[in-house]
């Protein structure tokens, strides 16, 4: 078994691998009340107040003009259009509020992904057999440059830290967020190479075989019987020798 990955239960049929994109929708009084903007004409297929108001609800869920205008089946290029209206103040303060609450959601997935790693399949010869927990080290650093800009820079490198002097509680706790991910990093890092270790293993091995049958292709009719009878010798010799117990 390749350490770092979960196998599949057997008798089980495998699952086609999913990423969750569950969101949740704005809670009450997140987004402002606004007021649609006036239409000239009232058009089932157009931009009607019942439409501007799931169009505004989707963009906080998404943080996406374009993924938000296609919920509503309207285009990201008409939604611009209706927010450059004179008449949509209202409209566009409402539109910036479910857009910070869109990013945010993003934000909060983005740092989930970082810290908890992502789910990612493992084949062995072309079959699903498992997954296992994969860590993406530049995103964490990216999430820790933006929500403490602070003490990372862009490097991700560390400009200023708390002093943990005088506060045992908060330095053991920094001692044990360290040697947990230490680990983490080892587990993942020891998982890669086993892959590596194990990908190559069976390219070699693949090789060996295409080689031994090209060679048993090339003997004569002859020097293949008389082959194959030396290994069924070579076979016997080692049964016997195990029962004598060499």
């Amino acid at each position: 078994m390749i350490p770092g990955f979960l196998p599949l239960p057997r008798n089980r049929t495998p699952r086609p691998m999913t990423i969750d994109k569950r969101q949740l929708p704005a809670a009450p009084g997140q987004i402002p009340h606004f007021d649609p903007v006036p239409r000239g004409t009232n058009r089932h297929d157009g931009w009607t107040e019942d439409r501007q108001r799931r169009f505004i609800e989707a963009l906080s869920v998404t943080g996406s003009v374009k993924a938000a205008a296609h919920r509503v089946n309207m285009t990201p290029e008409g939604a611009y259009l209706l927010r450059r209206h004179p008449e949509a103040e209202s409209f566009r303060k409402a539109w910036e509020a479910a857009l910070s609450l869109g990013v945010q959601q993003l934000e909060d997935i983005a740092l989930e992904r970082a810290l908890h790693g992502t789910e990612v399949p493992v084949y062995s010869y072309g079959k699903l057999v498992g997954s296992r927990i994969k860590h993406n080290d530049r995103l964490l650093m990216f999430m820790l440059k933006n929500r403490a800009p602070t003490r990372f820079n862009a490097q991700g490198q560390v400009t200023a830290r708390r002093n943990t002097i005088g506060d045992p509680a908060l330095a053991t706790e920094l001692s044990r967020l360290k040697r947990k991910w230490r680990k983490e990093w080892e587990a993942d890092a020891a998982a890669e190479q086993a892959r590596r270790e194990a990908e190559a293993a069976q390219t070699l091995n693949t090789k060996l075989e295409r080689m031994t049958e090209s060679w048993l292709e090339a003997m004569s009719p002859r020097s293949r019987r008389l082959y194959e009878a030396y290994c069924r010798s070579e076979r016997l010799d080692e049964v016997n020798a195990r029962r004598r117990g060499e």
